[in-house]
């Protein structure tokens, strides 16, 4: 191929990602690179596909999870995965067996279940939003409360 491909490859791949920046095309921009660096040197197309792809996907799977721990750091929570960790308190009895049970936190009503089965909650209960799945809240009991 001819290394001019390769080069408005990488110079779109950048822009993408400068356009995004949500870590999404960096990697492929890397392996542009060295796909350039191979058509310099006037390898098959082939070659220079196969080392696009390999490097491409080693700088995804060894750099990512490093990179996205400290990039979106500053990331807030938002909507419902913005409860996990609040109190809330209990406003009908929390009981697994019954599927009864609902619980208030900043001043929405949910219905809340236990972690664990045969736990159960009375009303008036200060508990701790562990998860969500779904609608329901999955609550625990604060520390003082157990």
């Amino acid at each position: 191929m001819i290394p001019i491909y390769w080069l408005i490859a990488f110079v779109a791949l950048i822009g993408i990602e400068i356009a995004t920046m949500a870590l999404t095309t960096i990697w492929f921009a890397g392996g542009a690179v060295v796909a350039f660096l191979l058509a310099l040197f006037d390898t098959s197309a082939e070659l220079q596909l196969a080392a696009f792809v390999v490097t491409s996907f080693v700088l995804l799977f060894l750099t990512r999870p490093f990179a996205s721990k400290y990039v979106n750091s500053h990331t807030v929570k938002t909507n419902a995965a913005g409860l996990i960790g609040k109190k809330a308190r209990v406003t009908a009895r929390i009981d697994n067996e019954q599927g009864t049970g609902s619980a208030v936190v900043d001043g929405q009503e949910w219905t809340a279940r236990t972690e664990k089965s045969g736990v159960s909650y009375e009303i008036g209960t200060m508990v701790r939003i562990r998860e969500i799945q779904g609608v329901k809240l999955i609550v625990e009991a604060l520390q003082e409360e157990a």
